[in-house]
C-alpha cells in the first residue's frame, strides 16, 4: 500500500504508512491518502463477524489495518492493536457497542468508554502505540504539534504522556473548552506535555499547526509530527470502528446502515467515506453541524466558504466550533477525481482570493448523495437541549451536546435513507456538564475515575496568535 498527497502533481513519488504515519502534513501542504482504496466483499466481512465475535476488537482491528499497512510486521501490528484496545483502557472487552434507542430506527454507536472519555480514543490509543512501535524501531524522536477544539488534545497527551521518544505541544483556543476538558489536559504534570493556550479559535490553531509543518527546516529539525486528523493513521484508526459497529447492528453481510456523524473538522466522517468505498455496505452518511454550519453549507448548495475567526461562533457543542475543515480537502480530492493540480488550486489560491470555491455546476456535486452516500444537516443549542432533555425524559439514555446534533439531524432523515441509522457518540456527558444541568435540570453523573478532575493543579502556557511565537516556545523548551 502506497499513499500520495492529496495536492499531488503527476509523477509525483509516493509514500509509505511507516513514512506518512510520522511526517503528518505531507511536504506540499496536502494531506496523505492511498493512492487506490482496499475493496472488501461480503465473503471478508463474514470473516471479520466472526473474528470480531471470537477473537475481539483488536484482531478485527489488525484485519482492518492489515490492508493499509504493509511495511509493519504482522505479528507487530497485532500486538499493538493488543496492547492499544484493552477492558482495563475502556471498561468493557467488547471496546465497541451499539444499543438501540427505544423501538425505533436510531442506534448509539458508543465510542467514549476511552481514558478520556471521547471518540477520539479510539484512534489515538492505537496511534500512540503505532509512534512508539515506530520511533524504537528506528531509534528516533519526534516532536507532537497538535491542535485542538476539545476532545483531540486530551486524548492524545494521555496516549503520549510519558513516552519517551515524543515530545508534545498542544494548541488550545484560549476559553473556549468546557471546564472538564481544560482540566483533563492542563491538569496533566508530565514533562513530555506542553499545553499552549491561543488567544484565538480552533482554526487559528490548526493554522499555525499547518503553518509550522510549513516551515521545512524547522520541521526538520524539530522532527515535527501530527496528531490531529492530517494524520492518516487517526483516519484509518476510525475506519475500524464503522466496520464493528456495522458487525453489531446487522445480521445480514448484504444489509445496508446509514451513520449520522456529528463534525467539525470532517475527521470523523471522513473515516466513513473510507469505509464506504472500500465495500462497507452503508447508505447514508448523514453529517450534523452546530451553529458553524460551513460543511452543512457545501452538501447544501456546493458552495465551500470558510468563515473569518471573528465568524464563528461559540457554541455549547464546543468541539465542532470550526470552519475550516482539515479532513474535507481528502473528499475533495476523491469528489473531483483525485485531480491533485485542481485541489492545490482550490484550497490555495481560491480560498486564499475569495474564502472558498463553488462546485455546485459540477457532475460530481450533482451527484454526490447517490454516488457518495452524503447528506446532511446543522442543530442549534436550543435543538440540542430538547434533544437530550427529550432522550433522557423518553428513554432514560443520556447524552453529550454533540451527539445531540447528531441525533437531532438523524431524526430529519429517518425513512429517507436506510435503517438502521447509526449516531455516532462524541463524548460523555460529564464533559459538558453546563449543558447537561440545562436540558435535565440535574448535573451528569462522574465516572469514579475524573473524581476531583477540575481541582487539580493547572499547567498552560498563554501565547498570542502567531506561529513564530509558538516556534520560538518549542526552541525554547526543547533546548
Amino acid at each position: 500500500m502506497r499513499y500520495i498527497s492529496t495536492r499531488a502533481l503527476p509523477g509525483a513519488p509516493t509514500a509509505g504508512f511507516s513514512d506518512i504515519l510520522l511526517e503528518g502534513l505531507a511536504a506540499d501542504g496536502g494531506l496523505y491518502v492511498p493512492v487506490e482504496y482496499p475493496r472488501v466483499d461480503a465473503s471478508q466481512l463474514a470473516e471479520w463477524r466472526d473474528v470480531l465475535a471470537g477473537d475481539g476488537y483488536a484482531a478485527l482491528a489488525h484485519r482492518v489495518l492489515s490492508l493499509f499497512v504493509d511495511d509493519i510486521p504482522s505479528e507487530d501490528l497485532l500486538r499493538a492493536c493488543r496492547r492499544a484496545y484493552t477492558a482495563e483502557k475502556f471498561g468493557s472487552p467488547r471496546i465497541v457497542t451499539a444499543d438501540r434507542i427505544g423501538d425505533g430506527s436510531l442506534w448509539i454507536g458508543h465510542l467514549s468508554n476511552g481514558p478520556t472519555a471521547a471518540f477520539k480514543d479510539m484512534a489515538m490509543q492505537l496511534l500512540g502505540e503505532l509512534f512508539e512501535y515506530e520511533l524504537d524501531r528506528r531509534g528516533q524522536s519526534l516532536t507532537i504539534l497538535g491542535a485542538t477544539s476539545g476532545d483531540t488534545g486530551s486524548s492524545a497527551e494521555y496516549a503520549l504522556r510519558g513516552c519517551s521518544r515524543l515530545s508534545v505541544y498542544m494548541l488550545t483556543p484560549a476559553g473556549r473548552m468546557s471546564p472538564f476538558q481544560q482540566a483533563q489536559m492542563f491538569g496533566l504534570a508530565d514533562p513530555n506535555i506542553h499545553n499552549i493556550a491561543i488567544d484565538g479559535v480552533f482554526d487559528d490553531c490548526q493554522d499555525i499547526v499547518k503553518a509550522v509543518n510549513r516551515d521545512a527546516g524547522f520541521k526538520e529539525r524539530h522532527r515535527i509530527g501530527a496528531v490531529n486528523s492530517i494524520n492518516w493513521a487517526r483516519i484509518v484508526a476510525q475506519v475500524i470502528y464503522y466496520v464493528a459497529l456495522w458487525l453489531r447492528v446487522t445480521t445480514d453481510n448484504g444489509q445496508r446502515v446509514s451513520f449520522a456523524v456529528p463534525s467539525g473538522n470532517f475527521g470523523n466522517i471522513c473515516a466513513g467515506h473510507i469505509a464506504r468505498e472500500m465495500g462497507l455496505p452503508i447508505d447514508a452518511l448523514i453529517l450534523a453541524t452546530n451553529e458553524n454550519d460551513v460543511l452543512h453549507e457545501f452538501f447544501s448548495t456546493g458552495r465551500y466558504r470558510v468563515r473569518a475567526s471573528s465568524e464563528v461562533a461559540e457554541t455549547s457543542s464546543p468541539s465542532m466550533d470550526i470552519s475550516k475543515a482539515s479532513n474535507f480537502e481528502r473528499f475533495v480530492f476523491d469528489l473531483v477525481g483525485r485531480d491533485g493540480g485542481l485541489v492545490r488550486r482550490l484550497f490555495g489560491e481560491e480560498i486564499t482570493r475569495s474564502g472558498g470555491f463553488d462546485l455546485s455546476a459540477t457532475p460530481a456535486f450533482q451527484s454526490i448523495a447517490t454516488r457518495y452516500g452524503f447528506v446532511s444537516g446543522s442543530s442549534t443549542h436550543a435543538d440540542r437541549v430538547e434533544t437530550i432533555r427529550g432522550l433522557h425524559r423518553d428513554t432514560g439514555v443520556l447524552i453529550d451536546p454533540h451527539t445531540a446534533d447528531g441525533v437531532h439531524v438523524a431524526h430529519q432523515w429517518i425513512g429517507r435513507v436506510s435503517a438502521p441509522i447509526v449516531v455516532l457518540e462524541t463524548a460523555l456527558p460529564i464533559k459538558f456538564a453546563e449543558t447537561i444541568s440545562e436540558a435535565i435540570g440535574a448535573p451528569p453523573p462522574t465516572p469514579p475515575r475524573f473524581a476531583g478532575i477540575e481541582d487539580a493543579p493547572r499547567r498552560v502556557v498563554d501565547l498570542p496568535n502567531d506561529a513564530d511565537e509558538v516556534k520560538a516556545y518549542i526552541e525554547q523548551s526543547e533546548g
